[in-house]
Order: C-alpha cells, then sequence, then structure tokens
C-alpha cells in the first residue's frame, strides 16, 4: 500500500467538495493506493505515464482530482477543481497548466 500525499491547495480545496463526492474519491485514491485503478479513474494523456484523474459527475456538476502514482512510493494528489464549463468534457488549459507546474515542482524535490 503506498501513502497518499497532498499538494496543500488540492487538499484545501477538496475540502469544498459535496461528502458523497469526497468519500467516492477517497475510495478511488484507496484503491490506487493499493496499485489498481478505480473504474471513475482513466489516465491523463500528454502527461505522462502514472497520472490518472478522477472524474465524477454529481447533481449536474463534475468534480476532478488528479493524481500520480509514479513519483516514489507515494501518491500525490496534485490538482482538484470543480469543472465549470458546460461545454465539452476536455479538461480547460489553464487547470492542464496549474497541473503541469505542480508536477515538475513535486518531481523536482524528489529527485534534489
Amino acid at each position: 500500500m503506498k501513502e497518499i500525499a497532498w499538494i496543500k491547495a488540492a487538499r484545501k480545496e477538496f475540502g469544498k467538495f459535496p461528502p458523497k463526492v469526497q468519500e467516492r474519491i477517497l475510495d478511488a485514491l484507496a484503491i490506487a493506493s493499493f496499485g489498481a485503478k478505480a473504474d471513475i479513474a482513466k489516465s491523463m494523456k500528454g502527461l505522462g505515464s502514472g497520472v490518472f484523474e478522477i472524474a465524477l459527475p454529481y447533481r449536474k456538476d463534475a468534480y476532478r482530482t488528479i493524481y500520480a502514482a509514479q513519483i516514489g512510493d507515494i501518491i500525490w494528489v496534485v490538482h482538484v477543481f470543480k469543472k465549470k464549463s458546460k461545454t465539452g468534457i476536455a479538461t480547460p488549459k489553464k487547470e492542464i497548466d496549474l497541473l503541469k507546474a505542480r508536477l515538475k515542482r513535486i518531481k523536482e524535490l524528489k529527485y534534489e
């Protein structure tokens, strides 16, 4: 079982999610900690191997949690957000840019 660590800003935003959404996402992260992938998780293309998105629709909203499973022995919850776009399923560019910056920072800290 791998440890689950959170970027502080991601943990804070996660606390704003509805309790039922938090519970379902935490279940998916627990599955990831045992080396498996939950049915609501999918690989994120373009961000390297081991980066996954948990996508959860709930009451007409869309909640996203991005985690990295290939950085040492820790699963890092890198970014959490409520998707606000009403058109398309793609993750907004500003969210991708923030995610990339956070992944880079984690990798730099790990290898220093």
